[in-house]
């Protein structure tokens, strides 16, 4: 785990892949009352035929276990069941992971759970780095080699149009996970990587301190154009 604000926090998982799947999704649904569900998760690891491109003995690139052959997003999606399936019973928790043990951890967002802004990852180190600048407290952030996602408070459709219709520019790299959407949580596998805690929650039973979606935008907006010439820090 990494050090974060010069202080080394304890893991909130157990380590060990399997078991770290499965006490992640019954903590994030008994513990926290998040909705989640398993992923379409990988397909089995498998070698490159004959006159691929890959060495002997390499390995063939994992591809998502979905119907879709070219899926953007492998690994790290709802299919089998669908986003409506997510729940907080730790029953029917325990009997998803143990029968599909590797399944990413797909929270859906919205309605009493966390929603989510999410920015390129080059861009989400440098919007934390403007936050912790202009004194703004943020909530737990979720990484990926490609994409951060910074955790906010709950926010509906109605909320999220006003908010973006009062700016005049509001940089075209930032995505929303709000009602109706889904964010695959720490420490799933994914065909972009595994994903991890940036800044992880308080290793306690108290759901985490969430800030408001609005507070976390105008931050974003700020450190995006105040900057010498004009363009936008957090494109890339």
């Amino acid at each position: 785990m990494r050090e974060i604000l010069g202080r080394r926090r304890k893991p909130l998982f157990r380590r060990g892949g399997r078991s770290a799947l499965l006490g992640a999704a019954l903590h994030c649904a008994t513990e926290w009352q998040w909705p989640v569900l398993p992923g379409v998760g990988l397909r089995p690891a498998g070698r490159q035929q004959a006159g691929g491109r890959l060495g002997l003995g390499e390995r063939a690139p994992r591809r998502c276990n979905c119907p879709d052959p070219d899926c953007v997003v492998p690994g790290a999606h709802p299919f089998d069941p669908g986003l409506l399936a997510a729940t907080t019973d730790p029953k029917m928790v325990r009997w998803w992971w143990t029968n599909r043990p590797d399944a990413p951890i797909v929270l859906a967002t919205g309605g009493r759970a966390p929603c989510a802004v999410s920015l390129p990852a080059v861009a989400g180190a440098r919007a934390l780095a403007a936050l912790d600048h202009f004194g703004v407290r943020t909530g737990p952030v979720v990484a990926t080699p490609t994409r951060w996602s910074l955790l906010v408070s709950p926010y509906g459709l109605p909320e999220l149009g006003e908010l973006l219709s009062s700016r005049d520019w509001v940089p075209s790299s930032l995505r929303f996970h709000g009602e109706g959407g889904y964010l695959v949580l720490p420490p799933s596998p994914t065909g972009a990587g595994k994903v991890r805690w940036e800044r992880p929650p308080a290793s306690t039973r108290v759901a985490p301190r969430l800030p408001k979606v609005a507070t976390i935008v105008d931050a974003l907006v700020t450190a995006s154009t105040a900057t010498p010439d004009g363009g936008s820090r957090l494109a890339y």
